[in-house]
């Protein structure tokens, strides 16, 4: 029997998500072996993104200049490239900073998980989500808990990717044993 063309998409779509959940899977697992250096290049990548962010604003700013926000822009872009500055250049004090956000960050992130399930949960696999929402949040009190600990933002980052990868991929094959059973 040959496939339509609907299957075809759906199965290349699991595929992809079972590729990117392996992938969520091997990061999470370096992060949490390696929780300092992943901390710092959390806290690098944010400072970059900041810069490059100002710079985006400068150009946008300039490119609508005839509109009058060049003004606003630049400023605009002047303040995220000091930010992503001193983000670069004060590691230390930018990852305590970034240790609450990230614990602010998993809050929201379990409470998005918990709806997710919520909406998904009579699809094969969905329990994972619940799962990830229940350790998402543990993850942001023991965040709240000890933020002071540089380490935090390496090991929580790491085991929130692991465990994201890990339920993604349940979901991912659940969706492709219901794939199966279409024939």
């Amino acid at each position: 029997m040959n496939e339509t063309a609907l299957e075809t998409s759906a199965k290349h779509s699991v595929g992809w998500s079972i590729t990117v959940s392996i992938a969520m899977i091997l990061a999470g697992m370096a992060a949490i072996f390696v929780p300092a250096a992943a901390g710092m290049m959390v806290t690098v990548l944010a400072g970059y993104l900041l810069v490059l962010s100002g710079i985006a604003h400068f150009l946008f700013g300039w490119d609508g200049r005839a509109s009058g926000i060049l003004l606003w822009e630049t400023l605009l872009g002047i303040l995220y490239i000091l930010a992503g500055s001193y983000i670069l250049f004060h590691l230390a004090a930018a990852l305590a900073v970034l240790t609450i956000v990230l614990g602010i960050y998993l809050f929201l992130e379990a409470i998005l998980e918990f709806l997710l399930w919520y909406r998904l949960h009579p699809l094969p696999g969905s329990g994972w989500l619940a799962f990830d929402g229940i350790l998402t949040l543990a993850l942001a009190i023991l965040v709240w808990r000890t933020w002071s600990a540089a380490w935090a933002i390496g090991v929580l980052v790491g085991i929130s990717i692991l465990f994201s990868g890990i339920s993604r991929l349940m979901l991912s094959l659940g969706a492709r044993r219901a794939i199966a059973n279409l024939r």
